[in-house]
């Protein structure tokens, strides 16, 4: 007999589908939170057989069942825990852990997909191109690759997770996966994924609006409270505020926080962990500590939404030969202008800060973060402009 404790996302869920199909009815298979694992766990270690073969996917025990989870191992060898977080890589140093972020190819890696390379290599499931390819759309999903090789079919295997019930998913998959030569999605579902996108779209136009800047330690955050769609959320609001080091989504309904970033540079796994949590460089999560809680809705509660740029402005353009105007809600003004075509000269007010920038991006990324300041309508570009040209006709 087997038992699969896993995550309750895609990935974890294409984990317990790959379970389904190695062992059939002879597996046991219960999806988790984060916080819920633990005691999966240790009701298994007290309640289940103990001839019963334990895997642990897309999830590790805390402290006290890491041990308990290590002598039961020694007792009769029968527990395998897969993951591919980078913080759960001491789980290596046990036997019966296999942690793998990124493999030989430089491919991150998935628990989807390394639980299915396990069952293969040892022949507990057969490999067919249906099973590979929905394994691959998992992984790229999770692994958000989707987006940078433009499969939008991972993208909508994930939305299809979430428009239907855990059950439902699971028995579509499944018998999609043992009567098809390739994976793909029906008629119906590719109406209602078309639905649910345009959905997302009207979803992250709203919280585009809502969205807060606040500095929690050495980083800029952009904080935004949401209930679904994190994922997608993180990513968008992300490239929407480039001068943002991650965003932040506060779960109230949860009492969580999911954290996403679009540069490698910052690692979101290192915020997670100061507050308990973990995950990926560019996306993790935590639960909403006291802590975490002071500073991300405390802290921020009273911020105003960070101003957007104009859109469709003709006249007032970034890296505009005749310089970018800004302003900010203090009603500070601001223009950024190359003054040789090497250096990117910042006024304030019309005066020239002392600082310089090699590039426009670097030059708006400055303002955005110390001034909070957005590029202003054609219209009230215009305004200033002819305001200007008044005042030195009358000096």
């Amino acid at each position: 007999m087997y038992k699969l404790l896993s995550h309750n996302d895609l990935d974890g869920v294409g984990c317990g589908i790959l379970a389904k199909l190695a062992f059939g009815e002879n597996v046991k298979v219960r999806y988790n939170s984060i916080s819920s694992l633990n005691r999966e766990i240790e009701y298994f270690l007290e309640n289940d057989e103990p001839d019963t073969f334990l895997f642990v996917t897309d999830l590790t025990p805390n402290g006290d069942n890491e041990k308990r989870l290590n002598d039961f191992y020694n007792a009769n060898g029968k527990v395998q825990l897969i993951d591919h977080h980078k913080s759960a890589l001491h789980f290596n140093d046990y036997e019966w852990g296999y942690i793998l972020v990124e493999d030989q190819e430089g491919k991150l890696t998935s628990a989807t997909s390394l639980l299915y390379e396990y069952l293969v290599s040892n022949k507990l499931l057969e490999p067919t191109a249906a099973v590979t390819e929905f394994v691959e759309l998992v992984r790229q999903y999770d692994t958000w690759e989707w987006e940078k090789n433009g499969n939008h079919q991972a993208h909508s295997l994930n939305s299809l997770f979430y428009l239907i019930s855990m059950e439902e998913f699971e028995e579509k998959i499944m018998e999609r996966l043992r009567t098809s030569d390739h994976f793909d999605f029906d008629e119906f579902e590719k109406k209602i994924l078309k639905m649910e996108s345009e959905k997302i779209d009207r979803y992250i136009r709203r919280k585009k609006r809502e969205i807060v800047q606040a500095k929690v330690g050495d980083h800029i955050a952009g904080v935004v409270y949401a209930e679904t769609y994190h994922s997608e959320l993180g990513n968008e609001l992300g490239k929407e505020f480039p001068h943002l080091d991650y965003i932040a989504i506060v779960i109230m309904g949860g009492k969580r926080i999911s954290l996403r970033t679009i540069y490698d540079h910052v690692d979101v796994s290192e915020v997670a962990g100061q507050f308990g949590g973990g995950g990926h460089q560019k996306a993790s999560g935590c639960t909403l500590t006291e802590e975490a809680y002071k500073l991300f809705v405390l802290d921020t509660f009273h911020l105003s939404s960070i101003p957007e740029d104009a859109k469709r402005n003709q006249y007032n353009l970034k890296q505009s030969a005749f310089g970018s105007f800004y302003k900010n809600r203090n009603n500070d003004t601001f223009i950024l202008y190359s003054k040789n075509d090497q250096d990117w000269i910042l006024e304030k007010n019309k005066i020239e800060l002392e600082e310089t920038f090699t590039s426009f991006e670097d030059g708006e990324r400055f303002l955005k973060r110390n001034y909070e300041a957005a590029l202003v309508r054609d219209d009230l570009f215009v305004d200033y402009l002819m305001s200007e040209v008044k005042k030195r006709e009358e000096a």
